[in-house]
C-alpha cells in the first residue's frame, strides 16, 4: 500500500516527536538564551519533520531525497546543541539522553528511506 499522506511516516512521527521534546527541554535553558541557542535548537528541530514532510509532497523521489538529506543536516545541528548545552552546564546527560535517542533512531530510519528510495529510483 502506497503512503497517502507525510504523516502516516513513521519517520515524520518520530520528527515530530523530537520537536515536541525539544520544545520541552528548551523551556530549561536560562532566560538570556531564548533568542539565541533556544531558538536555533526549535528551528533544528521543527525543520526535522517539516523538511520530511516538505520532501514527501514533492511528486519527485529526487526532491524527496534531496529534502530526506536537508533533514540529516538539521538532525546533526541538533545533536550539536545539544551536545553543547550539556558542555556549557545548560542541560545534564540524562536531561538529553532521551531526545539524543530519538535523534539516533531517526537518523537511522533517514538512513533506511534513503536506501530504498535511492534503489527504486
Amino acid at each position: 500500500m502506497a503512503v497517502q499522506s507525510y504523516k502516516e511516516l513513521l519517520i515524520w512521527q518520530k520528527g515530530m516527536q523530537i520537536a515536541k521534546e525539544i520544545y520541552s527541554l528548551v523551556k530549561k535553558l536560562p532566560k538570556e538564551e531564548i533568542y539565541a541557542l533556544s531558538d536555533q535548537m526549535r528551528r533544528a528541530a521543527v525543520s526535522i519533520p517539516s523538511n520530511i514532510a516538505e520532501g514527501q509532497s514533492r511528486n519527485s523521489t529526487k526532491e524527496f531525497i534531496h529534502f530526506l538529506s536537508i533533514t540529516n543536516g538539521s538532525k546533526a545541528e541538533l545533536e550539536t546543541q545539544l551536545i553543547l548545552c550539556k558542555e556549557i552546564g545548560y542541560l545534564t546527560e540524562e536531561e538529553i539522553q532521551p531526545v539524543m535517542n530519538l535523534l539516533q533512531e531517526e537518523s537511522k530510519m533517514l538512513y533506511t528511506m534513503k536506501a530504498k528510495l535511492t534503489t527504486h529510483h
